[in-house]
């Protein structure tokens, strides 16, 4: 028997990168998402855009090698790649409004199973604001969320309708937790693929929404278990 593993966050942020297509213009939100671009697949050439107006940048920079006038929208030292372009604030919102952006991958509090999701505020605390995430939700031709899969006192964060206020309605297409990869399907979730040692009652156990297990439901795919850089494995982006 398979001990249960919970996904870490870069390996959920991994497994929806495997999502993104030839060509397509990715924006990051602020934290978990930007690991996202430290995913590398030679099949595919990938646009990383950040709000703050850096386009085409390449992954979480390591120590030592930062260059300190260069960070994404979360403000973390990213390395520079050929082609890269820094435009004005303006500009990259341009990108964003015009419908430029073909995925934005987001954190959130929660997901509905109709695909509404909600990160901008929880009324119980202090501050709050929707800012970038608004225009993204509203413009961007798909939407991925990355976030737990409960809270940190074991709440569900799949719901069969959100609780705190909506940033979008009905825009989410895929969810990575770190307990496997979920497709919004309107009257509940879609499990896809489940982490190491976890079966579909224990994910449901920890989701308000309905779980409904895929037909080729399997194991998260990862680095270790996925020739990725082949361009191989099983895709169902939507």
């Amino acid at each position: 028997m398979t001990d249960k593993q919970k996904l870490d966050r870069q390996t959920m942020c991994d497994r929806l990168a495997m999502e993104f297509q030839d060509g397509w213009i990715v924006n990051l939100g602020v934290g978990m998402p930007t690991l996202c671009s430290n995913y590398k697949d030679d099949s595919r050439e990938l646009i990383y855009h950040s709000e703050n107006g850096v386009i085409g940048y390449g992954p979480i920079a390591p120590e030592g090698e930062e260059d300190k006038h260069l960070v994404n929208a979360g403000g973390q030292n990213v390395i520079g790649i050929p082609g890269m372009a820094i435009v004005h604030h303006a500009d990259s919102f341009m990108l964003i409004r015009g419908g430029m952006i073909d995925v934005t991958v987001m954190g959130a509090y929660e997901v509905a199973q109709n695909g509404d999701f909600a990160n901008w505020r929880i009324p119980t605390r202090k501050g709050g604001g929707i800012g970038g995430a608004m225009d993204l939700a509203a413009c961007a031709k798909r939407v991925y969320i990355a976030m737990e899969h409960t809270t940190r006192d074991g709440k569900p964060r799949l719901l069969k309708q959100c609780a705190l206020p909506v940033t979008a309605p009905g825009v989410v297409k895929l969810v990575s937790t770190d307990l496997g990869l979920f497709e919004i399907a309107g009257n509940g979730f879609i499990l896809k693929e489940h982490a190491p040692g976890w079966s579909v009652d224990e994910i449901q156990e920890l989701s308000d929404a309905e779980i409904t297990p895929d037909p080729n439901l399997c194991e998260v795919r990862t680095r270790d278990n996925t020739d990725a850089n082949q361009g191989s494995g099983r895709h169902f982006v939507v």
